[in-house]
């Protein structure tokens, strides 16, 4: 096999590498005759005599990659180039070297516009949606503190609303016909040795009465059954249990007849007056969500309507399936509107207070890196790799990368992008001369 020469090599990857060069800057616009040109070395203009301003090469003002060494007219265009002097280089002295220019006229017609880096209040609205639920606080159950049997049911169906006071149940219990009448025999003796000249018995007396009565309100036997005992003056065979809470019957577990125990669940009263919406929050946008934030919400069977809560507690555990956080919100409901297991529409409104943030169509977002291009003054834009931090609605947080007060391009930033890329292609083609 023939031996390749390295120099016609190289000559071969030249030739590859202006004719890509050249389809590339087709496409922005640019003739192929601008290639060639740009990558042509610029002869050392003539020396400037005494007195007049040294000129260092022409340009198109319309292209500032396209140079010459004399005065002309700018191929593509037909713009006159224009001079670039010496003295001009002090003026762009602090320019950042990775700066692209682009010409007032050229920025008119693509639309380039600026806002300023700011600190402001970042807004962000979640919607997500919930499940109605009892207030755990608030649910009731009753149980029978002593075994029998029962004799009357005053709570009949589940679903039955109840107050607190109300009774419940009644059961006869031979233990509790037992202990009513070691209590009638305490009080009656306790009556009886008030005065006596035997302080000793009476005190004996009054300590069997009270440790009588003890065990009854133990049991759950109210003051004011205690106080008809002493009127009756005989036990009761059947004693009545009294609901504890106001609220609605969801769990009925006895009937007529049944023989219960103290294990055994009689009854559950929930109080529906407040209740709480399980809502579910994204993980990435948990960070807007903390106690105290408020909450909208509506339900389908009532369009048009909106109820207001606030988030009471955020649970400290994620949803491995779905990604997401339990958030609890707790909402009055004295008029019973929200009934468990309903479904809810939910609006977070999230405020956070005082972020450095620009616009977010400032940012060029390639998936490994985030880009923003920062006005330099007389034309020149610079791109800057910016750390990013929470996302509101219009705009974005940023943490590194710029400072408050400078401008950066929120319109016309893949044409800003495309000139800067041209120019890192164009200079990396020049440094290879």
């Amino acid at each position: 096999m023939p031996r390749v020469d390295s120099r016609q090599s190289r000559v071969e990857g030249w030739k590859l590498t202006a004719a890509i060069t050249g389809v590339v800057l087709a496409l922005c616009g640019l003739p192929y005759a601008l290639a060639q040109h740009v990558h042509e070395p610029a002869a050392a203009p003539a020396a400037a005599p005494t007195g007049e301003r040294k000129i260092l090469y022409w340009y198109d003002p319309m292209h500032p990659q396209y140079r010459s060494d004399k005065p002309g007219t700018a191929p593509d265009c037909g713009m006159d180039l224009v001079p670039k002097y010496a003295d001009t280089d002090a003026a762009t002295a602090d320019v950042p070297a990775d700066a692209v220019r682009i010409s007032p006229l050229k920025q008119q017609l693509t639309g380039i516009r600026t806002a300023p880096v700011v600190r402001r209040t970042l807004i962000k609205d979640i919607r997500t949606v919930g499940i109605v639920q009892p207030d755990e606080r608030r649910i009731r159950k009753i149980h029978a503190k002593f075994p029998g049997w029962v004799d009357k049911l005053f709570v009949g169906f589940t679903g039955q609303p109840v107050q607190a006071g109300d009774p419940t149940i009644a059961i006869y219990s031979p233990e509790l016909v037992s202990t009513q009448t070691e209590y009638l025999l305490a009080w009656r003796g306790e009556q009886q040795l008030q005065g006596s000249p035997f302080p000793e018995a009476a005190r004996n007396a009054q300590t069997l009465l009270d440790a009588t009565r003890r065990r009854l309100l133990l049991w759950d036997i109210t003051p004011q059954q205690i106080r008809q005992l002493e009127e009756s003056g005989k036990p009761q065979t059947a004693v009545t249990l009294h609901s504890p809470a106001s609220g609605y019957v969801t769990v009925k577990g006895v009937y007529q007849g049944l023989y219960v125990t103290p294990e055994m669940e009689l009854y559950t009263v929930t109080d529906l007056s407040r209740v709480w919406v399980m809502i579910d929050v994204y993980e990435y946008e948990m960070p807007f969500v903390r106690a105290g934030t408020p909450v909208n919400l509506t339900l389908r069977s009532q369009p048009g309507q909106t109820m207001t809560g606030t988030v009471a507690y955020v649970d400290p555990y994620l949803d491995n399936q779905s990604r997401t956080n339990k958030v609890r919100v707790e909402v009055d409901n004295a008029d019973l509107r929200l009934k468990p297991q309903m479904y809810a529409s939910a609006e977070i409104h999230a405020v956070l207070d005082d972020r450095l943030a620009v616009p977010k169509d400032a940012v060029l977002d390639s998936g490994t890196k985030q880009v923003v291009f920062v006005a330099a003054g007389d034309g020149y834009f610079q791109p800057r790799d910016v750390r990013l931090g929470q996302r509101a609605e219009d705009y974005v947080e940023v943490l590194d990368g710029v400072k408050e007060g400078e401008q950066v391009v929120v319109a016309a930033n893949f044409m800003v992008d495309s000139e800067s890329q041209l120019k890192a292609a164009l200079e990396s083609i020049g440094h290879q001369h």
